[in-house]
């Protein structure tokens, strides 16, 4: 598997806290989409830590296309 499954042809909004840490999936084969649950083994993706500097709502990728990983960029509105 070289290219990412695209999981979904739109953003995650995930609630996240200030200071805790988060794993977005770049695979696209975890269950937690947008986040990792282990999937990735055996491929050449891992997943990307995203560390919250505030409590807020955050879009994370869906199509795992985004330039701006693991934020959406809006990628998926090319797929």
């Amino acid at each position: 598997m070289t290219s990412p499954v695209i999981a979904r042809k739109e953003p995650v909004p995930v609630p996240v806290e200030a200071g805790k840490d988060y794993w977005w999936c770049a695979c696209g084969l975890s269950k937690k989409q947008p986040l990792c649950d282990g999937s990735h083994k055996g491929t050449a993706h891992e997943p990307m830590a995203y560390k919250a500097t505030e409590t807020t709502t955050v879009e994370l990728c869906g199509c795992k296309q985004t330039a701006t990983k693991p934020i959406c960029d809006g990628s998926h509105e090319n797929l």
